[in-house]
């Protein structure tokens, strides 16, 4: 697939209205205005196949529902995939910079790419769905499930660090309201992607906000089913989901430093973390697992 100039995406992409060369969504460094992270959704009809060259990014192929069969430079996977992202924890597979990505789905589907610019070659690699660390972060109303398939901690990339967040309807996540916008000691400096699926086809909202001079953005967004946000700067947070609609996003995150996520609350909310002392998780999590046979996801 090849990319065709076009002016910024705005910090809020609705969903269809930044396709390119057979993606639903297309996010590249060049389209966001940065200099790492990107996004591609990609959506095969039964037995479509796709072609990509990673060139200078490392992606990977991330199932959001279907399955299908991937070759890296001829290196073959079988991702099982799930029926969509409120299904289960889905399977993965990594693929450097460099490399020929080749898809192909029987049954049909839609795959996420989550990409960033890398300096590094690192192999092509499987990751089970059994080994994505799943995390239950928060309590009470601010209680959500984050699965851990490229986390610094859990997967090996150059730069890319992606993750899926889940949130029970009624419930706010990515709060309190935190930037990554500074290299210093106490936090890295990465751009961020967000990718939003809502159940039953409700709302959900995404607030986003400027940190300081040079770094303003103001954004309140109802958001819905493939709609993104980009966030170059700022604290971001809270992401609401709507009573009766539970809410994923997808998180892409890359930067110019070392591979780590360090973040600052905003100061007049960072209190809110302490009063989760003592209070339980929402006892819908996790919403999902690996737990699922192949049969039972599809």
């Amino acid at each position: 697939m090849s990319t065709s100039a076009t002016k910024a995406l705005p910090a809020h992409v609705r969903a269809g209205t930044a396709p390119d060369a057979g993606w639903s969504l297309l996010v590249t460094p060049e389209r966001a205005g940065w200099g790492f992270s990107g996004l591609r959704i990609l959506e095969l009809a039964a037995g479509g196949r796709s072609v990509v060259d990673t060139r200078d990014d490392e992606m990977i192929v991330l199932p959001l529902a279907g399955s299908c069969e991937v070759s890296c430079d001829d290196q073959p996977f079988a991702l099982r995939g799930r029926e969509s992202v409120f299904a289960a924890v889905t399977d993965f597979c990594y693929a450097p910079r460099g490399c020929r990505v080749e898809l192909f789905s029987e049954r049909g589907g839609r795959f996420a790419f989550p990409s960033a610019r890398a300096s590094r070659q690192l192999p092509a690699r499987y990751g089970p769905a059994a080994d994505v660390a799943v995390e239950l972060r928060g309590a009470g109303s601010a209680s959500r499930q984050v699965n851990n398939f490229c986390s610094p901690e859990s997967f090996e990339a150059d730069r890319l660090i992606a993750v899926e967040v889940l949130t029970p309807g009624g419930n706010w996540s990515s709060y309190p309201p935190h930037k990554h916008d500074e290299q210093r000691e106490d936090e890295s400096a990465l751009e961020e992607i967000y990718y939003f699926e809502v159940s039953g086809d409700g709302p959900a909202y995404q607030r986003v906000y400027g940190s300081g001079p040079g770094r303003e953005i103001e954004l309140c967004a109802e958001v819905r089913t493939g709609d993104t946000v980009l966030i170059p700067h700022g604290y971001h947070g809270p992401s609401m989901a709507a009573p009766g609609y539970d809410l994923y996003y997808l998180n892409v995150m890359a930067g110019t430093g070392e591979r780590v996520w360090r973040f600052s609350d905003d100061p007049a909310h960072a209190w809110i973390r302490g009063s989760w002392d003592g209070m339980a998780v929402d006892g819908r999590l996790p919403l999902t697992s690996a737990s699922k046979s192949p049969e039972e996801r599809l």
